[in-house]
């Protein structure tokens, strides 16, 4: 049949009631070709009324009733049957049909109507014409809503998903040779192309939001995909490349490379001195994420070695063939493919991707006998050319297309085409659940079907052996910062895949050889032992290797580990023959130095190699001493360094077991390496660096705390040193974790104190205090540390660094110290007359006190520099006042007599200070008066009462008082209030 009706019953719920739905469905040649239902869902799936009848069609197809189509039964059907027909029609429908029933009416009647000018009539009921377009219904209005609002959504709300679910549907469609797929991509892209955004990011010279460029890349996949269907129609073809040249001349249409830099000057081209293989970005033609389709378009399946391959497991070459070199075959007489190696990979994907997975297959191992033959070839190669590349040390031979992040995805795709044909599907197993938490898949040995004798390989094998050949691949860091990132995502997806395989004996053995090869390759591979100076690392992929290995073959997986550690494009200094600091930085000389925006990522891998090696090899201190060497030698980063000396610590030092010492004198070793590297610069974290050593040397041991104590000077600064290396060492805490005797407590007291003498010569501000601290218990350093702050005193030294000391020297019973620190400090200090609240008052109150304490002669001593230091009036009052409350020398130094009498303000040394006090309050009180607001008026006459209070201690005060106030009145006579309150208060 060609059209089926029905009507389908939904059952009531708890909360709706039964509903019924009309159902109509067309279709043509095994293909639903339009639906309709009353339930009016919109969206691209069918709904569940449409799939109930198709299912009940299929699956009773006796209880439908079949019948002919209706132009059929209506030319069964004399002159008054076709009238009644036509009335009870009408009749049934008449609000719906009498509308149209009247206008056909009208053109049938009218003798020059268009419906008279075509034989027949239409008919629903029957099929279309073996000429007609048969597709399945697919409803394009609901495609271009649905991506618009995915893409209106920017990533969020899981549209990303939802659009990557599309993207998998095309695929689906592909597979089942349905023709929408192509259809469905070509709404999809037209959407994407009039996504507002992409004009906005290109005025803005900006990328492509991260999750919006997966999203394009996957969109420029599908189209190779797509044009490379094996059995596609010329003139579809012609029509896809028409489409895919208008998009690509769209100037928003974005970059393979990620950027909308080609407009703009040499952006991510930074190589072009350095490199020859780097034209200028602008001479480059403009390549859009349609490029590849359009080239695609160009491929053709015609080659009758190709179709061979493709068709039979069993084309070998005709033995007598096999002696000679031979393009299409390799020795053993199993065909090759010698096509550029992504391209014929997309072959591979557009094979597999239209329902053709024995051919996809056949393709694949083509391919890989091929790049095998090539690997072969390029060790014969660099045997020859060996000395000469390692004499030079560094090579330019490399792949400039690397296959690990190449838009085409070749070794994912080889790789997913291996494994699928190796996979154990489990029962009722979807694919990928919702929860994202599938489990991984579980694979067999499928044996390679093939027409030599000698073949016991697997798929598996060869989708082990493809991988690693790819991720292997020696080849040049791409330009710009998309497709850099994408080369490390791409690594980080093939390593996910290969941690899905249980290694067998059958897998170790392909592991091991191909391992071999690697280092083996020379210039062709990543791990060979020369590389291109912008060669992309192989820290991730090392990584991944060194675990695999570590259980079968120890010796291997370090050589390989070890090999992988190396990152050239640190390695190079600045070319002005500047050896002092090798250029960790790319911005230093950008004309040199390639724009790696990953360079971040790749020394954290590198790190990350380096820890996983260190662990493995706790407790075997050969192995340990070469992945120390290998880190000093090519880890450049002082904060990377650090992590890996706290993770050796971490994994040395296991809460539940004892130490490891192997392993923390590693941690140590590498710990003093980076207070070497950041001794003289400026590093936020130096502090928590200086004392993690401290805790490490504590855990190796009192030898490793005497060494770094003896060499404070190569890592740490002096304050450093005896602020907190020597006083956590000397701490109760160190003490009683090392539990040590009394010989080795001395040991460390006695290095202590020689770091804290040496600083203290060395910077003496900073380290006086501490130095004094730490020689306390031995008499002649404490001695030496005094005489080395009294000669830093008058020079180097500020009067808070000397007050600090002097004070420190009297908490620990030296008064007549602290008094001469004391006076040393007063030298250095100078408080003006409003500098009242100043905070070397204290020490100002404190040190005359002290003097006062000392005897009349201390006092004597120091009146004359605080009255050269100190013009505060306030100040001079309050010391003044003090110095008369109570008699000097009680502090009774021994063998001085005190006579226990108050001084006089009349007499030497107070007179002095009296006098100082008096002019103190009077040029004050000349310069408050120069700008005073009336609001501080009254504040004014209470400082007036307090110089009175001063002044009357001397015996004419009050005299000097009345001349100063009548002084005032004459002077300020100008200033009416205030002397109005002058005159109220004062007379």
């Amino acid at each position: 049949g060609f059209h089926l009706s029905g009507t389908v019953t939904e059952p009531a719920t708890a909360t709706e009631p039964e509903m019924t739905y009309k159902v109509a469905i067309s279709f043509d040649r095994c293909k639903i070709t339009s639906v309709t239902c009353g339930c009016g869902n919109k969206d691209i799936f069918y709904c569940a009324h449409v799939v109930a009848l198709s299912l009940y069609r299929i699956r009773k197809p006796d209880q439908v009733k079949l019948r002919l189509p209706i132009s059929e039964t209506l030319f069964q059907m004399n002159r008054d049957q076709l009238q009644k027909f036509v009335q009870y029609l009408i009749t049934a429908h008449h609000t719906e049909v009498l509308p149209t029933a009247q206008k056909l009416a009208d053109e049938i009647l009218s003798s020059n109507s268009e419906i008279n000018q075509v034989h027949g009539a239409p008919d629903p009921t029957a099929g279309a014409s073996i000429d007609d377009e048969n597709c399945w219904h697919l409803d394009e209005e609901q495609v271009r809503e649905q991506v618009k609002l995915f893409l209106s959504q920017g990533g969020y709300y899981g549209s990303g998903k939802q659009l990557n679910s599309m993207f998998a549907k095309v695929r689906e469609m592909l597979r089942m040779r349905d023709s929408n797929g192509a259809r469905m991509l070509t709404l999809i892209t037209e959407q994407f192309m009039a996504d507002p955004r992409l004009s906005l990011w290109r005025q803005q010279g900006t990328g492509i939001t991260e999750k919006c460029r997966q999203l394009w890349d996957e969109l420029g996949a599908l189209w190779v995909c797509v044009v490379l269907n094996p059995h596609c129609k010329l003139e579809e073809k012609s029509c896809w490349l028409r489409q895919l040249r208008k998009w690509g001349e769209m100037d928003v249409c974005p970059l393979e490379d990620g950027n909308y830099g080609n407009e703009l000057p040499n952006i991510t081209n930074a190589l072009t001195q350095s490199s020859g293989h780097s034209q200028d970005s602008l001479a480059r033609p403009r390549r859009t994420v349609f490029t590849r389709a359009i080239e695609g378009c160009d491929l053709h399946w015609q080659d009758s070695h190709l179709q061979r391959i493709i068709s039979s497991d069993f084309y070998v070459s005709p033995s007598y063939q096999r002696e000679g070199e031979s393009l299409l075959f390799n020795s053993q007489g199993q065909p090759l493919w010698l096509e550029h190696v992504p391209t014929a990979c997309a072959r591979v994907d557009a094979l597999r991707s239209h329902g053709y997975p024995r051919e996809a297959l056949r393709l694949t191992v083509a391919i890989i006998n091929t790049l095998r033959l090539q690997q072969q070839r390029q060790l014969e190669i660099y045997k020859h050319q060996k000395k000469e590349l390692l004499q030079r040390g560094a090579t330019t031979i490399t792949n400039l297309e690397g296959w690990v992040g190449h838009p085409l995805n070749p070794i994912g795709c080889l790789f997913l085409t291996l494994t699928e044909a190796c996979r154990l599907e489990e029962e009722n197993c979807l694919e990928i659940s919702d929860a994202g938490d599938s489990k991984p898949p579980v694979y067999q040995h499928v044996p390679v079907v093939t027409g030599s004798q000698d073949s016991d390989e697997s798929y598996l094998s060869l989708a082990l052996e493809v991988a690693l050949m790819g991720m292997g691949q020696q080849r040049v860091m791409p330009e710009g910062l998309y497709a850099q990132d994408k080369v490390c995502r791409n690594e980080e997806q093939i390593i996910a895949r290969l941690q899905d395989l249980e290694l067998d004996p059958v897998l170790v053995q392909t592991l091991r050889k191909q391992c071999i090869l690697l280092l083996e390759g020379g210039p062709f591979s990543g791990l060979g032992e020369v590389i291109h100076r912008e060669s992309v690392p192989m820290h991730t992929f090392a990584k991944y290797l060194f675990s695999a290995l570590l259980p079968h073959d120890a010796d291997l997986a370090y050589k390989l580990a070890l090999r992988a550690m190396r990152l050239p494009v640190l390695e190079t200094t600045a070319p002005s023959g500047d050896v002092t600091h090798p250029h960790h930085l790319v911005s230093v000389v950008p004309s040199r130095y390639p724009r790696w925006f990953t360079l971040g990522h790749l020394e954290s891998q590198q790190c990350e190699l380096a820890s996983t090696m260190l662990t493995a090899a706790k407790g075997d201190m050969l192995r340990l001493r070469t992945v120390l060497e290998a880190i000093q030698k090519n880890i450049h980063s002082s904060s990377l360094i650090f992590k890996l000396a706290q993770d050796a610590f971490k994994i040395a030092t296991p809460a539940d077991s004892n130490s490891d010492t192997t392993l923390l004198n590693v941690a140590l070793e590498l710990g003093l390496q980076v207070m070497r590297m950041t001794l003289s610069t400026l590093n936020w974290r130096r502090r928590e660096m200086v004392r993690w050593l401290v805790t490490c040397a504590t855990e190796v041991g009192v030898r490793a705390l005497v060494s770094i104590l003896q060499s404070w000077y190569s890592l740490f600064t002096p304050t450093e040193a005896t602020s907190i290396v020597a006083a956590t060492v000397m701490s109760h805490n160190t003490i009683l974790r090392l539990s040590l005797d009394y010989p080795q407590r001395e040991e460390l007291a006695s290095c202590a104190r020689t770091l804290a003498l040496q600083c203290a010569m060395k910077d003496p501000q900073n380290c006086a205090l501490s130095a004094l601290t730490l020689c306390e218990k031995d008499h002649i350093a404490f001695e030496t540390a005094y005489q080395i702050v009294i000669d830093a005193a008058s020079t180097g030294m500020t009067y808070t660094q000397l007050f600090t000391i002097a004070r420190y020297m009297e908490h620990r019973g030296y008064p007549l110290r602290a008094f001469k620190l004391a006076s040393l400090a007063m030298t250095h200090l100078n408080l003006a007359y409003n500098q009242d609240t100043h905070p070397a008052i204290n020490d100002v109150l404190w040190a005359c006190a002290l003097s006062h304490s000392l005897g009349k002669n201390e006092l004597a001593a120091i009146i004359p520099l605080v009255v050269k230091s100190v013009h505060c009036a306030t100040v001079l009052s309050d010391i003044l006042r003090r110095c008369t409350m109570t008699a000097p020398g009680l502090a009774g130094i021994p063998g001085r007599r005190n006579s226990g009498k108050l001084m006089s303000t009349d007499k030497a040394p107070l007179r002095q200070l009296l006098d100082a006090t008096i002019s103190a309050y009077i040029n004050t009180t000349h310069s408050r008066l120069t700008h005073i607001s009336p609001r501080h008026y009254g504040e004014f006459i209470e400082f007036l009462s307090k110089a009175r209070e001063t002044f009357l201690l001397a015996q004419d005060g009050h005299i000097q008082f009345a001349q100063f106030i009548d002084n005032l009145k004459q002077i300020y006579k100008g200033k009416k209030k205030l002397m109005l309150l002058v005159r109220e208060r004062f007379g």
